[in-house]
């Protein structure tokens, strides 16, 4: 079946001396892993441009329904970035984020409004100009909305401790150790009424800031099962340290 559809770069590995394997999540079929040849060849589909993180791209796929690896035919650019792979801060959060989406995105079956969610969040990261060091804190935060674990908000402002388990807020202290203290449970509760428009206006140290992304990351560990390692991540921690 020939189809075209729009995706966004997850995750690039060398299979053999001249295949690669992309994972790409797509508007059309969700989650997908295609094989490419021979990517540094001028008439190769895919151009190494195409590979960086969270690269917004538009394909033209020979898709089967139910097998692993698919053939893409020809895959253009679908949004020019004029920020990402300039900006070593905006290069270093899309390596974090894309690591993210590819440990946590698990779905082949399409969703529209998380599509949707992540294409402008990838927009808004490339033109970013305030409160970039928050960026990823926001979009991690929204993006629990479609994985399904959003916190419940209900009396957060009068709560002292976040429970990551249970992913609500209560004043006594849970009897387990996944929990946030009253000092980031507070930034935490900042976070949550923070968007791309006025998360410059919240703010952090780097001591904060890196405590909110280590409790953050755990929250995921929690509600992700088989979420493992990130790479990324202590590129990122010394990046805003």
């Amino acid at each position: 079946m020939q189809v075209k559809t729009t995706g966004i770069v997850l995750h690039s590995i060398k299979h053999t001396d001249s295949t690669t394997i992309i994972t790409i999540y797509t508007q059309q079929f969700g989650r997908v892993s295609y094989m490419v040849h021979g990517i540094n060849k001028k008439k190769s589909v895919c151009r190494p441009a195409f590979l960086q993180p969270l690269s917004i791209v538009e394909m033209d796929v020979s898709h089967t329904p139910g097998k692993d690896i698919q053939r893409i035919k020809d895959m253009r650019m679908e949004h020019q970035f004029t920020g990402i792979p300039y900006d070593p801060v905006k290069n270093s959060l899309a390596l974090f984020l894309s690591e993210m989406l590819f440990r946590t995105l698990r779905q082949t079956e399409p969703d529209e409004s998380l599509f949707l969610f992540l294409e402008n969040s990838i927009q808004q990261l490339d033109c970013c100009e305030a409160g970039l060091a928050n960026f990823h804190l926001v979009f991690l935060l929204k993006l629990t909305r479609y994985l399904g674990f959003e916190p419940n908000q209900d009396d957060e402002e009068t709560d002292l401790y976040f429970d990551l388990m249970n992913g609500v807020f209560q004043r006594s202290k849970p009897l387990h150790t996944h929990y946030m203290l009253p000092e980031v449970t507070v930034d935490f509760a900042a976070l949550l009424s923070s968007d791309y428009a006025t998360m410059h206006q919240l703010t952090l140290s780097r001591q904060r800031r890196l405590k909110l992304l280590e409790y953050m990351v755990e929250y995921y560990r929690l509600h992700i099962p088989d979420f493992h390692g990130l790479h990324s991540l202590a590129v990122l921690q010394s990046l805003f340290d």
